[in-house]
């Protein structure tokens, strides 16, 4: 029976066989899908690319990485070198003993940024004041995101009681002043840290940094994790009820596998685009405490320190205030508009 036919009244429905043969090689063309499949970090990574704001801020952080870390590597002074007779010099000024030096065909590298009133070549000091800068952010971020997300997490799985009795020390931790605390921090460990770095010289890279500056980060560790803490135990709290913890249960996998294996993973975007925007709160409140002589000890330089430094001659010598002033804001801009990028390449709800 070639045709099979099939009539109803008011309308007729005619079946044949050709419905019933395998599909045509075009007929397959049609159905695939044009865009090959990708993966959540594939799809993340190609719209993170496509922002250029993000992608130009991304390229100043490694300029900036590459002079803070690898160029004072290479260049002819150091960040205490006091050069006799080179003090106070401007921009890309000689001083009198080194035009000596060049009439006599030694080589001199110019001061950049010129020196300051000790004779210290500026540039160097800002591109050190960059590193402790950056580290801080990096070290700092590092804390909190450890802290912040095991907090959470805890927190948000567990719920009830102990929900409750970990938030009110999040709420009584934010009420707490993270300067009072620096200060009391410094004023208490001063002296045993400092006996502790004169007897052991395994600790002589601490001692450049001083107190103060290890004082921020047990400050950055005791405080500020407490913006982590929510943001993960509010993600937390939606995905425990989703299948796979469900699943992950009936399989007798353990509360520590479930937290560590599970859900922190699932906010894996989160995390990162909240560690990126701590880096320049880090940075913006060292420089803040540096300015006001709270970071690192002397000689060592740091942004803040080196604008403190120069409002002294601020009349006469105002690039030595510009010149970190515009490093501070160059760096904490890029790692906004680069974690705004990321945000904006990891929330799901963005997709186009």
């Amino acid at each position: 029976m070639d045709n099979i036919k099939l009539k109803k009244n008011p309308f007729s429905l005619q079946l044949n066989t050709e419905d019933f043969l395998p599909a045509s090689t075009d007929e397959k063309a049609s159905l695939v899908v044009m865009r090959e499949s990708t993966t959540y970090w594939k799809d993340a990574v190609r719209r993170l690319r496509k922002n250029k704001v993000a992608m130009v801020a991304l390229g100043v952080i490694i300029l900036v990485m590459i002079f803070a870390f690898i160029v004072p590597n290479f260049y002819p002074y150091r960040y205490d070198q006091q050069i006799r007779g080179s003090e106070d010099l401007r921009p890309m000024q000689y001083s009198t003993m080194e035009l000596k030096s060049i009439s006599q065909g030694k080589s001199v590298f110019p001061h950049i940024f010129g020196t300051d009133s000790f004779g210290r070549d500026i540039a160097i000091r800002v591109m050190i004041g960059a590193r402790i800068s950056l580290m801080v952010g990096l070290v700092a971020s590092l804390l909190v995101l450890l802290i912040g997300s095991i907090y959470g997490a805890i927190a948000g799985y567990f719920g009830g009681k102990v929900d409750m009795v970990m938030m009110r020390i999040v709420d009584i931790i934010y009420s707490v002043p993270d300067m009072l605390i620096i200060i009391l921090l410094q004023v208490t460990l001063k002296t045993p840290l400092t006996r502790l770095f004169d007897s052991n010289p395994a600790f002589a890279g601490l001692q450049k940094v001083g107190v103060g500056l290890i004082s921020i980060f047990i400050t950055f560790s005791l405080l500020y994790w407490v913006g982590m803490a929510r943001i993960v135990r509010g993600q937390i709290m939606t995905l425990k009820e989703q299948e796979f913890v469900t699943a992950a249960k009936a399989l007798g996998a353990s509360n520590r596998q479930i937290i560590m294996k599970h859900l922190l993973p699932n906010c894996i975007g989160t995390l990162i685009v909240t560690t990126t925007l701590q880096i320049p709160s880090a940075i913006f409140t060292e420089a803040f405490l540096s300015y006001l002589g709270l970071g690192v000890a002397i000689p060592m330089a740091s942004l803040g320190s080196l604008a403190s430094d120069a409002l002294g001659g601020i009349s006469a010598y105002p690039y030595r205030l510009i010149v970190p002033s515009v490093a501070i804001s160059l760096i904490i801009l890029s790692f906004n508009l680069f974690g705004d990028g990321l945000r904006d390449a990891f929330d799901p709800k963005l997709k186009k």
